[in-house]
């Protein structure tokens, strides 16, 4: 098989002037000739800061950079038109085009909703440490802005299990909604791993796997990638990826490709997922990258023998994406482990 290399075109810091689907577009003959075979894109769609956000922070998933809602028209990196265009640019060159892909959570709701909801610990999140109570809970999407085009969804609390924020008591804490519970197969990390950030989508309901999917189809028939980045995989229950990539693939005929981010230095953590899958995917290559940030830190004393010790691309090469770096690990971003330059080719 001929090996590929994706690159990653976007990091933390970027600017959002000049469009980066501009550059990009002018760029992409540029990458093929250098022998790139494929473009990580970043999160495509209107985030909770409007044209400042990074894309993590996701708000509606059907606004590509077209609607004016979060105080912009288009997203940190363009307009939907832009986007498309830098789309069909890369392929012209020849390039794959992989996009980022989050589910996991929502975050910048439309407006407000009293739920019923348990406090529980936030490092052992199977342990309720409040009585039932009454909370303000931001879970109400609307997307007034986009007047259903694409989809007429809305969400609301019984959408999400849980959240981090109590606007009655202005509260920051980790809360689970009434008859609600974390979903299962996911990180077992602070008992279960489940919540991340915002309003958590519950993958036990129906609606929402189905509207899941007929989102995903909808934006693979708009914008025609060749593949997927699945962001924080170990939040989320594994059946769902297995399931949502099943679907997606019999729906088009493609093979689409897709990457999964499950951030663990420990191998028999990204095996067991890749178990649970049914290696439906493939992982970014976590532990790799910790040997090589590891070996970058010594001072020269790290023994070079044993970089791929305990790698995902030492047992399972053909599920195994490597990387050096990425936005998560740069200076100042909460997984920080840069490689230090001395090191880098």
């Amino acid at each position: 098989m001929k090996h590929k290399v994706m690159i990653q075109y976007f990091e933390w810091y970027l600017n959002n002037q000049p469009h980066l689907w501009n550059i990009l577009k002018k760029e992409a003959k540029k990458l093929s000739d250098k022998g790139i075979t494929a473009v990580w894109m970043p999160p495509a769609y209107k985030g909770i800061r409007g044209n400042q956000e990074v894309g993590y922070g996701v708000y509606d998933v059907y606004d590509l950079g077209e609607f004016p809602s979060k105080g912009s028209i288009e997203t940190k990196y363009g307009t939907k038109k832009e986007y498309l265009e830098c789309i069909e640019a890369c392929h012209q060159a020849g390039l794959n085009v992989y996009s980022d892909i989050v589910l996991n959570h929502k975050m910048g709701a439309d407006s407000s909703e009293k739920v019923q909801a348990y406090e529980v610990n936030p490092v052992l999140r199977e342990q309720i440490i409040s009585d039932l109570e009454t909370i303000e809970a931001y879970t109400v999407y609307t997307f007034p802005k986009r007047h259903d085009k694409y989809s007429t969804f809305h969400w609301n609390w019984e959408c999400f299990n849980g959240t981090d924020y109590d606007g009655l008591n202005d509260r920051h804490s980790n809360f689970l909604f009434e008859n609600k519970e974390w979903n299962h197969e996911v990180d077992d990390e602070n008992e279960n791993f489940d919540y991340l950030m915002g309003a958590d989508l519950d993958f036990s309901v129906d609606k929402v796997i189905e509207e899941c999917k007929e989102w995903g189809l909808w934006y693979l028939n708009t914008c025609h990638n060749d593949g997927f980045r699945l962001d924080a995989v170990k939040h989320i229950s594994a059946y769902f990826f297995k399931d949502w990539l099943s679907y997606l693939r019999k729906q088009t005929g493609k093979e689409l490709f897709a990457v999964g981010e499950y951030w663990h230095g420990d191998i028999n953590h990204l095996l067991h997922y890749l178990d649970e899958v049914d290696e439906s995917l493939s992982l970014f290559d976590v532990p790799l990258h910790y040997n090589l940030y590891n070996a970058s830190s010594t001072n020269g004393s790290f023994d070079m023998r044993t970089i791929f010790d305990h790698t995902l691309v030492s047992c399972k090469s053909n599920h195994a994406v490597t990387f050096v770096d990425n936005h998560d690990t740069q200076p100042s971003q909460g997984l920080e482990s840069f490689v230090k330059s001395w090191f880098k080719p």
